[in-house]
């Protein structure tokens, strides 16, 4: 046994000396034992009461009349109670009451109830001379006090217990302040370092956004580094692309990098109908990065609470909800020391939308733009989603990627898990690339629909379609027509898809005059073959509406208006800074403008089908026995030429941008006609 340096035993010594401290004993009303005991004496007292509780003997309802007045004449009835206009009576001997069923035994206990318009003086002086006897009962039932305070007091009680039992847990959760703390309190998700699986090997295809970010890895890792030079690392850094580009995977792979604290929170989460709330939860959320430092604060849709506040108007005055939290956030950013190891990252698809007290040196001081992947970027994005994924030994990565350009980093993810579930379905035991072919045509033009059309609309979609691949491959620097489909699919009866061999990042008037072309070229040839026209062109007029629009008023491509900006920035899309202001005479010269094109465009795909009408009618035809025509096999009925050999493969079912074309022409995009 162990002694101390007094000598005294300490394991423990007989007085107790040495023995370890027990724990704190607990409120004898919050023991276990307590609880127990009080619910065994609920349950015996409930017990006690339906044991012990008289039993009321069971009666017969009889009607009033006959059978009670003539029991009462022929004195067979003993005695009566009355309850209001209520009759329990007893016999003087077992009866057999009829009406009950053959079986039941005889009885003296009988119930009945007097009839409203009964002369009751008649029936007191009946009962009086055949001697039965009269006993009456209160139709007011005293109660005891204990009940009646358990009647009026119990429901509040209960209520404010139920209320007490939700502040407690509150309180426990939320510190002294209890429930409103907690409600001011950040909510951004934590999410600590070593649980990070991100890094830079997982962002493929933006090399670009890679490396302006390695120097703020750089930073989290040896904050001192800098420092010694008298340098400071900027406190924000902007992301800002299309979506699905993966800033928020480009964030975390920041954070798995520099192995820092990550906290994720959405600008929406920081907006409450309490004016106050917001700015409180993004003082705790910095408060809270700057404790778990090196930390990275990622903000996603920064535009939900950074917008501009410049000509906007609230109803509540300008202090608002939404401004006191931009203000917390400037003030944040503005509070930062040169040394503390904590970045804001903020991720917007419209950065041309903040306010400019954001973007102003020391704040979000750095911006770095996400592009979507040109063509080896895409290939390098394939490769990292589908290293989990068994591939067959014949796919070509490569033809993939140039066969998808304007497709983004989560659209290439979509298609490889789509792949990896159509190969599942099809029992297969790797991703063939026929599996990648379907998954493409179902992500972009949807699944085939079971429709079927009668022969007169199978013939005219045919030479719809046939329309838009003629010209396509006629029209000097049209996009090649990559496969043209009569199989209703989503919301179109056919479609025709061309892409481009290269990434494109800028069009030139011919390129869109050609795009304002193919997409006549299936309301021309209806108007051709059949003299007539229907509502199938609707995606089509659209598409070249947006087209002509934005060169008259965006591009300045006419010489009606020429180097000037027509077009409101609403309407132009992201990454155009300034606020068109026109005139009522101006936009109606661009209305004047756009028809001009869109007509000149139509004169000449009349003349140009009319004058290939055999050809025309060659590619319907296939097209009405086959469904769906690939590239080479769309040449061949065309009677075209084939393309260059030195042509870059791609797969037939090629993806498509959106039908509505109300956007601009997608930089190195596919157009996809309906």
């Amino acid at each position: 046994m162990h002694r101390d340096v007094r000598g005294w035993r300490v394991a423990p010594a007989p007085d107790g000396r040495g023995r370890p401290d027990s724990p704190a004993p607990r409120a004898p009303h919050r023991s276990r034992g307590f609880l127990v005991f009080a619910l065994a004496l609920l349950v015996i007292n409930f017990g006690s009461v339906l044991l012990f509780s008289p039993a009321a003997p069971p009666r017969v309802k009889v009607p009033f009349s006959p059978y009670f007045i003539t029991q009462v004449t022929a004195g067979r009835v003993a005695s009566i109670t009355s309850t209001g206009d209520a009759i329990d009576g007893t016999l003087k001997s077992p009866e057999h009451i009829p009406g009950t069923t053959a079986t039941s035994a005889s009885t003296t206990l009988f119930s009945t109830e007097v009839p409203s318009f009964w002369n009751n003086d008649q029936l007191s002086a009946l009962l009086q001379a055949h001697g039965t006897q009269i006993n009456a009962q209160s139709t007011t039932q005293s109660t005891s006090l204990l009940i009646s305070l358990l009647l009026g007091f119990g429901p509040t009680l209960l209520i404010v217990g139920v209320v007490i039992v939700f502040m407690r847990r509150a309180a426990k959760a939320g510190g002294s302040m209890g429930a409103l703390s907690s409600f001011g309190r950040s909510k951004a998700r934590r999410v600590d370092p070593a649980t990070i699986r991100a890094t830079f090997a997982d962002v493929a295809g933006i090399d670009e956004a890679k490396s302006e970010l390695t120097e703020i890895v750089d930073f989290l890792r040896d904050p001192t580094r800098y420092g010694r030079l008298g340098g400071r690392m900027p406190h924000g850094v902007l992301l800002s692309g299309a979506p699905g580009t993966g800033k928020t995977l480009l964030a975390r792979a920041v954070a798995g990098e520099a192995h820092a604290a990550f906290f994720s929170i959405s600008a929406s989460e920081f907006i409450e109908a309490i004016v106050g709330v917001g700015a409180s939860r993004v003082r705790d959320l910095f408060t809270k990065a700057k404790e778990a430092a090196p930390a990275i604060i990622f903000i996603d849709e920064l535009d939900a609470i950074g917008r501009s506040r410049q000509g906007s108007v609230s109803l509540a005055g300008a202090n608002d909800e939404r401004e006191q939290t931009l203000n917390q956030i400037l003030t944040e950013l503005d509070g930062f020391e040169p040394a503390e190891a904590v970045i804001v990252l903020a991720a917007t698809n419209r950065p041309e939308i903040l306010d400019s007290a954001l973007m102003r040196p020391g704040r979000f001081d750095r911006r770095v733009a996400v592009q979507p992947p040109d063509r080896q970027g895409r290939k390098q994005i394939l490769e990292v989603h589908t290293k989990s994924i068994p591939l067959a030994a014949g796919i070509d990565l490569e033809a993939l990627a140039a066969s998808t350009p304007g497709m983004v980093g989560a659209d290439l993810a979509q298609l490889a898990n789509e792949a990896a579930l159509l190969a599942a379905r099809r029992n297969h035991h790797t991703v063939q690339t026929a599996d990648f072919t379907d998954s493409l045509e179902k992500i972009l033009l949807g699944a085939p629909r079971g429709i079927v059309l009668s022969t007169a609309d199978r013939e005219r979609t045919a030479f719809h379609e046939a329309g838009h691949a003629l010209v396509g491959m006629l029209t000097p620097g049209a996009d090649p027509v990559r496969k043209v489909s009569i199989i209703p699919r989503g919301l179109a009866l056919g479609v025709t898809l061309a892409a481009p061999d290269d990434d494109q990042v800028s069009y030139t008037r011919e390129d869109l005059i050609g795009k304002i072309k193919v997409a006549l070229g299936g309301r021309v040839a209806e108007e051709t073959v059949y003299g007539t026209i229907t509502t199938g062109a609707e995606s089509d007029i659209e598409r070249v509406t947006a087209i002509a629009r934005q060169m008259v008023g965006r591009w300045g491509m006419s010489e009606a208006i020429g180097f000037v900006s027509v077009i409101s920035a609403e309407a132009r899309g992201p990454f155009i800074s300034g606020q068109g202001e026109t005139s009522e005479a101006t936009q109606q010269v661009v209305d004047e403008q756009v028809r001009l094109l869109i007509d000149s465009a139509h004169r000449e795909v009349s003349a140009l089908i009319g004058a290939h009408r055999v050809q025309l009618e060659s590619l319907a035809r296939a097209l009405l026995q086959d469904e769906t025509l690939d590239e080479s096999d769309a040449y061949s009925a065309a009677g075209m030429p084939g393309r260059s050999a030195d042509a870059p493969p791609v797969p037939a079912g090629a993806p498509g941008t959106d039908e509505r074309a109300d956007q601009d022409p997608p930089a190195a995009g596919i157009s996809r006609l309906s």
